[in-house]
């Protein structure tokens, strides 16, 4: 049966609550979105991780002082469940006026809620604000953007892709993702990351790709799958990693990895975030 968003409190006016409340969550199932690529649960075709991070993260100490964080919350691809957005949101939140002990038992509690609503353990690290993942400002690779292009729509068209000649190696990245949250509608912006070894990609096209996502109703982890399965699909690489860094709405960044194989992904933060 088809995961179905009536009778939810997504996309709707929510008060805030600020004592602990796990019941906040709510849990997605990736199938669906999955399905719609062909993707089957017990025989993924990549690897990775989705890479949460959040910047309002604050409690109370047993003396009722204020704490505040950094949050990295990594999410594994085989998670039948992703998180969505706003009740990951809402759920930080009910931590504000609670009180606990130490840093580690607000770890350990993080890492209890997120590993039972998506369904595998997350990984959770808190970071002291001096501690935190530092910024970078470039990327390693091409830039797309600087190419003269026209666009004339912002339909999804996977037909822009193509890969032609001699096997390459190279990062090609665009900083001009932008797509929708399927609940509520609102824009969501991002760096797009395509590292493969195969036939070179045609770089206009994957630009006019990137760019069709514009009016494009999906979450975050679902258009990078989305990205990732195209992209094999129509351009057959022999190796391929596609990642997007999000910019943070609510608090919260979103940096799904899918990839065909293991790698030492990078976590480090861009200007935007």
């Amino acid at each position: 049966m088809e995961f179905s968003y009536d009778n939810t409190p997504l996309g709707k006016k929510t008060a805030y609550c600020s004592h602990y409340d796990p019941s906040l969550l709510f849990p997605i199932p990736r199938s669906d979105k999955r399905g719609e690529l062909g993707i089957k649960s017990d025989a993924l075709p990549f690897v990775g991780q989705d890479v949460w991070t959040g910047y309002e993260l604050s409690w109370l100490n047993a003396k009722g002082l204020p704490q505040v964080a950094v949050g990295q919350f990594i999410f594994p691809v085989e998670s039948p469940y992703l998180i969505e957005s706003k009740s990951f949101k809402l759920y930080l939140n009910s931590f504000n006026d609670t009180r606990f002990e130490h840093w580690s038992q607000v770890q350990e509690v993080l890492q209890q809620d997120l590993s039972q609503a998506a369904g595998v353990p997350v990984d959770v690290a808190l970071y002291a604000l001096e501690q935190a993942p530092q910024c970078t400002r470039q990327i390693e690779g091409t830039c797309l953007d600087t190419q003269e292009i026209e666009i004339q729509d912002f339909v999804l068209t996977p037909d822009y892709l193509s890969a032609q000649g001699a096997v390459v190696s190279e990062t090609l990245y665009s900083n001009l993702l932008k797509s929708n949250c399927l609940v509520t509608g609102q824009p969501d912006w991002g760096t797009v990351v395509v590292r493969y070894t195969g036939a070179r990609i045609d770089r206009a096209g994957l630009l006019r790709y990137i760019v069709s996502f514009r009016h494009h109703w999906e979450f975050h982890e679902q258009c990078v799958e989305r990205i990732y399965m195209d992209l094999q699909r129509v351009c057959q690489p022999e190796k391929l990693l596609v990642y997007a860094r999000y910019v943070r709405r609510g608090g919260l960044e979103i940096n799904p990895y899918r990839a065909s194989e293991p790698g030492d992904w990078s976590l480090s933060r861009l200007v935007r975030q």
